[in-house]
């Protein structure tokens, strides 16, 4: 499978006002929310991207997206540095790469029409005013709103929350991506209508051949639609695997702890508390080595003087622990 994005030790921090005696000191404090990712995603391939808030998630989505800049690091879309896209170059990366977001009732405008929002990506791209009604018609079709003239006079307020979130998904796919990046896509929505969503988003990568980042601290969720999980903690990637191998042989504590966390409906469900306390530290100053050492339950010594790499366990599985070696 080649590869469609491709992230090379990328880092972005976020500088935070300096007190007067750091400025003194010449020191420059910055939230580092993604120090080091490097991974990639192949053409037509999901994968979810997990974990606590705060680990970093949704800026690891809006840089694959370039919504924001690395702070150092590369990109490559199609193989090529996203960062020397600029005019054109750019505009065709935001036809090809999209965005799902977590909350449609901020997504959408209140004053738009439904059938106005959906055009909107389009004249932003520079999609020729002809193909506008067939796209509409298309994407609705897609997420499973046929009745193109019911909804398309409809304003955000007259519909519930599963259709607007079909809306949603229905603007990113209007220009036909292939890329797209789902943020928390099912978050905002009541348990009776998230399964009917992921199916659809399910239906419409395996029609459109999409590539798809789903950005989550969800662990049914990734489970169910992607083939290929992430886990972040403080800015870095601590397992990458096939998701039925991450759930089911987790080989970080981080990853073994968030799967313990996901609730059994069984009645003889154990009732052990979780391995690990607390949450995600300061992401200003990450601690030395192994920045889970103060959660993990099996920290020794070498844990705090030498970071852990993310080495091949087997299987295109990875995990970053001193304990597998």
């Amino acid at each position: 499978m080649s590869a469609l994005v491709e992230a090379q030790d990328l880092v972005k921090h976020f500088p935070v006002s300096r007190k007067i005696g750091q400025v003194l000191r010449g020191e420059h404090p910055a939230v580092k929310a993604v120090d080091g990712v490097s991974f990639a995603i192949g053409r037509g391939e999901n994968v979810g991207i997990l974990g606590e808030s705060g680990c970093g998630k949704t800026t690891l989505g809006r840089l694959l997206l370039r919504l924001i800049t690395p702070t150092a690091g590369e990109i490559r879309f199609d193989g090529q540095p996203l960062a020397e896209h600029s005019g054109d170059a750019l505009l065709s990366f935001r036809r090809r790469a999209q965005l799902v977001f977590q909350n449609p009732f901020d997504a959408l405008n209140p004053r738009f029409t439904m059938a106005t929002s959906l055009a909107e990506p389009l004249r932003n791209t520079r999609v020729p005013a002809k193909e506008h009604q067939d796209r509409i018609r298309t994407a609705m079709r897609r997420v499973h709103l046929p009745d193109v003239e019911t909804y398309a006079d409809k304003y955000p307020h007259q519909l519930s929350g599963g259709q607007l979130q079909r809306v949603v998904l229905a603007r990113a796919l209007v220009v036909e991506p292939e890329f797209i990046v789902a943020d928390e896509p099912v978050s905002m929505l009541d348990v009776s209508v998230r399964a009917g969503i992921l199916n659809v988003m399910k239906e419409i990568g395996e029609q459109m051949g999409l590539a798809a980042a789903y950005i989550s601290h969800d662990l049914a969720l990734v489970r169910y639609v992607c083939e290929r999980t992430l886990t972040m903690y403080c800015g870095v990637v601590v397992e990458d695997g096939p998701t039925e191998e991450v759930v089911h042989r987790p080989q970080h504590p981080y990853t073994q702890a968030l799967v313990k966390a996901v609730p059994v409906p069984h009645v003889h469900q154990s009732r052990e508390p979780l391995p690990i306390k607390g949450g995600v530290p300061d992401a200003r100053n990450p601690l030395s080595g192994c920045r889970f050492r103060d959660r993990c339950p099996y920290a020794f010594q070498r844990c705090a003087e030498e970071v852990p790499p993310l080495r091949e366990i087997g299987r295109g599985h990875r995990a970053a622990c001193h304990l597998l070696d």
